[in-house]
């Protein structure tokens, strides 16, 4: 039976951000995922997590300076030490929130490195990372994300993640198979998972509706049959909600746009 995730960066907008985990807790999701959690203590995060018994299963290392359009930095020559400190807390927080996984975004590729450069500035510091990580218990996770979402990033495919999982070769660093992003760029999505999920480095799912990014019973993906797909091949990890609820902003606008959730969520 899937397990589902409130991605607290887009669910429950109407909220300011620390009121959001009630909200989850509310309406039946038993965990929680979001993108950053630098901008709050960690105790504070722990102590909503712990009163309103939700798990934290995923957020993203530091990215770089977001707000001026930088979407990681693990690709990025040069700024391997920055990288890495942003490793070293992203790692605290994990501790902090007894997370398991901690998603590193690859970066957008600079217009002044060669791909080869890229890569191999990629793989050396995925590796560096995950045996950091792997000392305290953590997994790293490695997102292929769409390009019209997101020009000019690193990693956009399945099949590239999946060789650069190889090729790093550290047993914690696991692919985060966001079926949007999968969707936009590669399609047959059902073969995907069956192609994928047996080889054990898929270590988070993520779904919205296509091409809108709306809830999931919206838009050209039928989920349930995927779902059922997980279920049958043994996927027993979470699936995070990484949609925007199309009432936006609007008071309970999230909780109104859950039916497609209700049958797999525990009942209020």
């Amino acid at each position: 039976m899937p397990r589902f995730a409130a991605n607290l960066s887009m669910l429950y907008n109407e909220l300011p951000f620390l009121d959001r985990f009630k909200a989850a807790a509310d309406d039946g999701f038993q965990a929680v995922e979001y993108l950053f959690p630098y901008a709050f203590e960690a105790g504070e995060l722990a102590a909503r997590l712990k009163a309103h018994g939700l798990q934290q299963v995923l957020f993203n290392a530091p990215p770089g300076d977001w707000d001026a359009g930088e979407r990681g930095l693990a690709c990025l020559p040069g700024r391997e030490v920055e990288f890495a400190e942003g490793i070293e807390r992203a790692l605290v927080y994990a501790q902090a929130l007894s997370c398991p996984r901690v998603h590193v975004m690859a970066g957008l590729v600079p217009p002044d490195a060669s791909p080869e450069a890229a890569r191999t500035t990629y793989v050396y510091n995925l590796r560096q990372a995950a045996r950091l990580a792997g000392s305290v218990g953590v997994n790293l996770l490695i997102e292929p994300i769409n390009p019209r979402d997101m020009p000019g990033f690193f990693l956009s495919r399945q099949d590239q993640a999946h060789a650069l999982v190889a090729e790093i070769g550290e047993p914690n660093v696991q692919v985060q198979m966001d079926l949007y992003h999968a969707q936009i760029v590669e399609g047959d999505l059902a073969m995907k998972i069956r192609q994928y999920l047996p080889t054990g480095r898929v270590g988070h799912i993520q779904i919205a509706g296509v091409p809108e990014r709306h809830e999931p019973d919206v838009g050209e993906l039928h989920h349930p049959y995927l779902f059922a797909l997980l279920d049958d091949l043994g996927y027993g990890g979470w699936i995070g909600c990484e949609y925007r609820p199309r009432r936006g902003a609007v008071p309970g606008g999230t909780s109104d746009g859950l039916g497609w959730i209700r049958p797999w969520l525990p009942k209020r």
